[in-house]
């Protein structure tokens, strides 16, 4: 079975992410996406350790110590960029500034509830973060993941049994196999990475889809305004 790579993953991303937006990607491979977004677009990139005008990661050699994101990986800064306060940076957050997030996940419910921050493994240290704040504060809520877990059980699941992040936030979820809306009529497949065909998705996937596969949908159901369709 196909799949795509953690890096085509953030490529896909980035190309629903609009010209004038401000974009928080979450610890881990959200921080993918700042490689992918077009050069000509200006999109301002939000870290919660208060930065904003991020840039692509820096070339081998050319990192500076003092330039990081929350995840403590390097960063570039892009004309005009800028440094505050980490208060600041959480009010931006928490006020409703950014206007998407992309954030990691364990689980996705069907509700769009997210769990990304605790399995319950015993002495994991409990650091929801600012997760939380972005789940609940950005406009737009993208998720980032694999669609199945290392025993093959699906990543997206009816209620999560993991911690929960944040109730009904996720507005889209893109997998290695598929991009999926959480709409209020459920979760709509608007397109399919692999080889594989709806059938066996929604097999893979072990909760209700619909293929919204070879319809246009609309900007109330589709975060970004993206029309749907099929890539194999």
């Amino acid at each position: 079975m196909k799949r795509l790579t953690r890096d085509e993953m953030a490529k896909r991303v980035a190309r629903d992410i609009p010209e004038g937006a401000y974009v928080n990607l979450g610890i881990g491979v959200p921080t993918l996406v700042a490689n992918h977004l077009a050069a000509d677009k200006e999109i301002f990139l939000h870290s919660e350790n208060g930065v904003l005008g991020m840039g692509p990661a820096p070339a081998p050699g050319e990192e500076d110590d003092e330039l990081i994101n929350a995840g403590k990986q390097h960063v570039t800064l892009l004309t005009g960029g800028a440094f505050f306060h980490h208060a600041d940076s959480f009010a931006m957050m928490r006020g409703g500034h950014l206007d998407y997030c992309v954030l990691g996940a364990f689980q996705v419910s069907v509700e769009g509830d997210l769990a990304n921050w605790h399995t319950g493994a015993p002495d994991a240290i409990p650091a929801v973060g600012g997760a939380m704040d972005l789940a609940i504060g950005a406009k737009q809520v993208f998720v980032m993941m694999e669609h199945l877990t290392k025993q093959g059980e699906s990543k997206i699941v009816n209620h999560c049994c993991y911690p929960v992040t944040g109730v009904n936030c996720v507005d889209r979820i893109y997998t290695d196999l598929a991009m999926i809306d959480v709409t209020r009529d459920g979760l709509v497949v608007r397109e399919i990475f692999s080889d594989i065909d709806f059938a066996t998705l929604q097999q893979l996937s072990g909760v209700p889809l619909k293929d919204g596969t070879n319809a246009h949908s609309t900007n109330a159901d589709t975060p970004g305004g993206s029309a749907a369709s099929r890539v194999v």
